[in-house]
């Protein structure tokens, strides 16, 4: 029995590492992290490092975890910027930590991968990973109930909780009778929404990955550059990574195309797997009143209301969505801190953190849009 790292996951073959992911959690399947390392999104300039972890027996791998070598905290979606500046000041190394996730994509769902008898021998391994490697802490980001409990067990994991905004199709027959389920004024400030974009002369059209040209995923790009741009930041992925993911793993790949005129303005691209629908990357070129409601949210329940699909992950953050019919939902991680000092000061902030997180998803669910008698 023994833990192997490999700095890339090309090294592994997509066989036997896809067979420990579960289905519906196209984040995790090799197609998708190799393509970020093999494009160059991954990497010791974006302080991303591979560093993954599977655990063998007999030569065969049983359990296995996406890990990163960390040379910040960009990217993560779980904010631990004040844990490092307190370090900082402390004069305390924080970085390179270890992190296990899906890189720049803030989605719950399984990240010990395996049976559970194995996954639990990978965990314990880590502390003595750590050591090793000199590394501060280690985290595991965006688990799923399954991992909550294997992570619930050694008592020096501190558990962290968030919140995000999902909506659920509750078998809806089409956009109005979702519609139907909201208060009043809410079903006339979305249809007021729609029609704004209506009047503006914009038309959309989704395609599947195969269909998409190298021209459209220049546009498609330059959209989700451009969001970053804006902010004063650098993307996170570059050009080459959407083209080795439509190469790849198209057939998960859905991209909707606002175009005005018949030239393409904005798009949303989104990835669809199992019986949820994720919105992913947003951009535009240009300024139009209500289009980033239309393309990102309103758009995709067509999409997953016409599909049958139950659920609608639209990604980290945004009040705004709530309003819109997207309820809150918890989300967990979790953290291995070697300096006791640290690890004391954090586990009593986050004790604090979890009241105020539950305090305010019971705060949230009051200004959800639906009627009172809605589930």
């Amino acid at each position: 029995m023994s833990l192997i790292s490999l700095t890339h996951l090309g090294a592994l073959s997509a066989e036997q590492w896809d067979a420990l992911v579960p289905a519906g959690q196209p984040f995790l399947r090799h197609a998708f992290l190799t393509a970020l390392e093999d494009s160059g999104s991954l990497g010791p300039k974006s302080g991303w490092q591979g560093e993954h972890l599977l655990w063998q027996e007999g030569g065969k791998t049983l359990a296995a975890i996406a890990g990163y070598r960390k040379s910040n905290s960009s990217g993560e979606y779980v904010f631990d910027h004040g844990w490092a500046d307190a370090c900082y000041r402390a004069r305390i190394p924080y970085y390179p930590k270890w992190l296990g996730a899906a890189p720049f994509s803030p989605v719950g769902g399984r990240r010990l991968l395996g049976t559970p008898e194995a996954a639990q021998n990978l965990l314990q391994s880590i502390p003595h990973f750590l050591e090793q490697r000199d590394l501060s802490s280690a985290h595991i980001n965006f688990t799923d109930s399954r991992d909550n409990q294997l992570m619930g067990d050694p008592s020096e994991w501190l558990h962290r909780l968030g919140c995000q905004y999902h909506w659920h199709n509750r078998g809806y027959r089409d956009f109005q009778d979702f519609l139907d389920t909201l208060t009043s004024r809410k079903r006339k400030q979305m249809r007021k929404e729609r029609e704004q974009v209506v009047a503006q002369g914009i038309e959309f059209q989704w395609f599947e990955g195969a269909q998409l040209t190298e021209v459209q995923w220049d546009f498609i790009y330059a959209c989700y550059a451009n969001t970053y741009y804006m902010r004063g930041r650098e993307p996170y992925l570059t050009r080459d990574f959407f083209s080795l993911l439509a190469e790849r793993m198209p057939e998960v790949i859905q991209v909707v195309m606002a175009e005005q005129q018949g030239k393409p303005v904005a798009m949303a691209l989104s990835l669809v797997s199992g019986d949820t629908f994720y919105g992913r990357y947003w951009g535009c070129l240009a300024e139009f009143d209500r289009l980033h409601f239309e393309t990102c949210f309103y758009q995709g329940m067509d999409y997953a209301i016409a599909k049958g699909l139950a659920r609608f992950d639209a990604g980290a953050q945004g009040e705004h969505k709530l309003i819109r019919g997207f309820e809150p939902v918890f989300t967990h991680s979790w953290h291995y801190l070697r300096h006791l000092g640290l690890r004391s000061a954090v586990e009593e902030y986050l004790i604090q953190e979890r009241e105020g997180v539950r305090a305010w998803a019971i705060e949230a669910r009051d200004a959800l849009p639906y009627r009172q008698e809605q589930p």
